[in-house]
């Protein structure tokens, strides 16, 4: 490969990628675009993208790090599966947020396809904090806040009356 491809492909990279893996639950941010040639006559407006939401499990990462890393997504819509192969470094991917983390020993999570119920749940893992490096999280303990004392109010004092001696 010659070194202006790897140039090129190195400046196509995403930097802020969480570390996705299989099982994990993901929430992806695609951009569609407006199809192009067919207008409305109401509306002499430019064309629109929208931003789609979809959420599911990954089963499976292939093809590295590189610029061909794809991720398999999986959800089971009114009881139907559906999958997604999505390119990691595509530009039409605006934003992939790792909702849960789910405990597995596999890399390809397919035996998923076919179970059902509890055989299809994953254990969960804690989320790491993902933005912030040790050294930060260090610089935040730092500086502690003085904690105030609590002022108590005074509860209204609630006179007794004598109680009456019965004969």
């Amino acid at each position: 490969m010659s070194n202006i491809v790897k140039k090129f492909n190195q400046s196509q990279l995403k930097k802020d990628l969480p570390d996705i893996r299989p099982g994990d639950t993901v929430r992806i941010h695609q951009i569609i675009p407006a199809i192009s040639g067919i207008k409305s006559k109401k509306t002499k407006e430019k064309e629109k993208e929208k931003i789609q939401v979809s959420e599911g499990l990954v089963l499976a990462r292939r093809h590295g790090k590189g610029i061909n890393a794809t991720i398999t997504v999986r959800k089971v819509i009114s009881g139907i599966g559906v999958e997604k192969i999505l390119p990691i470094h595509s530009p039409l991917i605006q934003k992939i947020e790792i909702i849960k983390r789910g405990k597995v020993r596999r890399a390809k999570l397919f035996y998923l396809r076919e179970a059902k119920g509890r055989k299809a749940r994953l254990k969960r893992r804690g989320l790491p904090d993902v933005k912030t490096t040790p050294e930060e999280k260090i610089e935040k303990e730092e500086p502690v806040a003085e904690e105030k004392p609590v002022e108590e109010k005074p509860t209204p004092k609630v006179e007794e009356k004598p109680k009456e001696e019965t004969k």
